[in-house]
């Protein structure tokens, strides 16, 4: 069946000659040059151009382009980012009150729809890759092992490929989630690219996974806020599930941004394979070239030591640059460093190390630009450093959960007296009345109604000293806690 893009579609009605009677209020108007472009294909939902809250049409016809593409049965655009995706995700799996398995450095919009379901949170902790101090993937076993104490979680929600690019094995968990009748969901929001090219890891969707959520604009060629949700199989009430996108989601949907998520859909069709192909081929001369290097390191080094260039287990377009070990360097002087000298912004900055992403989009330039510089900072450090403080994801390690969220969050919003501020050092055996969490990327140190402890006033204090961005705690290094006796 022959077929029109979104963008042409929305070109070709606003270079005709009808008069827009409708919002958006700017009319398409061409007096603002540097705008007119994209106010000639913003509209709203006008005969012909479908609705995305009841896709019949053009919509209806982009999404299933989106579906082939990633092998699901059904995709939905998500104009209102992954989060809103996965909110209507974990709503559409559980019941108010149920109890659900999540892996501990889940995104906070996780821990956001635990609060809106009022859910019982049961955690899966992953292990470390101690060479760059960096969660590593959940495994299987440890999924089993949780259900089997758990058998009561109605869903499994993990993150794969981890901020940092760490790839889990999404088919093991599936059938194990699936052998005890839960439903897994994946936030793969930085893996959109997963599985489009050849030779590339395969997604969550085509490795079983009932419900994954993609931020096409993290990895892509997609404007900031389009993400896309997939659903597989029987398990998920689509009905619910629709009903959950229909609240999260604007009711006035960006045309703009619906256009632009079917545009890349079709340049990632027909251009995934040479495009990945010249991106491998970047990377592992850029890998070769930080051999040099005496001490910085780079995620996926010890591969490229032994001439294996595998990506299976770790994403290319994640670089996590090391100088864990290192004398008067920390992750955020080299981000400094790379910002103010070499002009190269960095995605984020954490203790020991940078964060840089790279995409289908960046060229050789970009690649030989970061080479340069990381080689010539290699040559002003020493070795020899203190490691970095390490917090620990195990199990016994995490906080006392002294309350669910909501509980918490219900607490303080029946009497504002029962939240107080108080210094953070002040604060170990309080109840913490808020999320902390360094951002990005969002994953909580401390969760609301959790007890605070010593270790993480540690990592909290190490983080503000080193200048990174912790979410939670104020410029004077008060905290938010609970003052009604549990």
């Amino acid at each position: 069946m022959e077929w029109l893009g979104m963008y042409e579609a929305l070109s070709a009605y606003g270079d005709s000659d009808f008069y827009p009677y409708h919002m958006p209020g700017h009319k398409r108007s061409r007096q603002m040059q540097e705008w007119s472009d994209f106010f000639r294909i913003d509209i709203t939902e006008i005969d012909g151009f479908d609705n995305l809250h009841q896709a019949e049409g053009i919509i209806r016809q982009a999404q299933e382009r989106a579906s082939q593409l990633y092998g699901a049965e059904e995709t939905f655009f998500l104009v209102n980012g992954s989060t809103c995706g996965v909110l209507s995700a974990v709503l559409a799996a559980t019941e108010k009150k149920d109890t659900i398995l999540i892996a501990r450095n889940c995104h906070k919009s996780v821990y956001h729809a635990a609060f809106l379901q009022e859910l019982q949170l049961r955690y899966l902790c992953p292990g470390q890759i101690a060479e760059y101090g960096i969660a590593d993937a959940i495994s299987p076993p440890a999924v089993e092992m949780a259900l089997e104490k758990y058998p009561e979680c109605k869903a499994v929600v993990i993150t794969s490929p981890t901020y940092e690019g760490i790839i889990a094995d999404i088919r093991g968990i599936a059938q194990i989630v699936h052998k005890y009748g839960k439903i897994l969901i994946v936030d793969e929001a930085h893996g959109a690219h997963l599985g489009l090219a050849e030779g590339m890891p395969e997604n969550a969707v085509r490795q079983g996974a009932d419900l994954v959520i993609h931020s096409l604009h993290k990895t892509l060629p997609a404007m900031t806020q389009t993400a896309l949700l997939h659903v597989n199989g029987n398990l998920v009430n689509r009905k619910k599930l629709r009903r959950y996108l229909s609240i999260f989601q604007t009711s006035s949907p960006s045309y703009v941004f619906m256009a632009n998520m079917d545009a890349c859909i079709t340049y990632m069709r027909e251009n995934a394979d040479a495009g990945y192909a010249k991106m491998k081929s970047n990377y592992c001369h850029f890998m070769e070239q930080m051999k040099a290097c005496k001490h910085i390191r780079i995620g996926n080094q010890e591969a490229v030591d032994k001439q294996c260039y595998h990506f299976k287990a770790w994403d290319m377009g994640k670089l996590v640059i090391s100088v864990k070990g290192t004398v008067g360097m920390n992750g955020q002087q080299l981000y400094d460093i790379l910002r103010d000298e070499f002009h190269l912004q960095m995605e984020m900055a954490a203790d020991s190390y940078v964060l840089a992403i790279m995409t289908i989009m960046d060229g050789k330039e970009g690649w030989q630009r970061l080479a340069d510089a990381l080689l010539r900072i290699d040559g002003r450090i020493e070795a020899g450093g203190k490691s970095s403080f390490s917090l620990k994801l195990s199990e016994t390690a995490l906080p006392e959960a002294a309350m669910t969220i909501a509980k918490t969050f219900a607490t303080i919003l029946e009497n504002e007296e029962n939240c107080e501020e108080i210094p953070l050092i002040q604060a170990e055996g309080k109840i913490a009345g808020d999320f902390v969490n360094l951002y990005p990327p969002g994953i909580p140190i401390l969760v609301p109604g959790e007890v605070i402890g010593k270790q993480e006033i540690e990592r909290i204090l190490e983080s503000l000293r080193m200048g990174l961005c912790v979410q939670g705690i104020s410029g004077q290094e008060t905290i938010a806690v609970c003052r009604r006796k549990i």
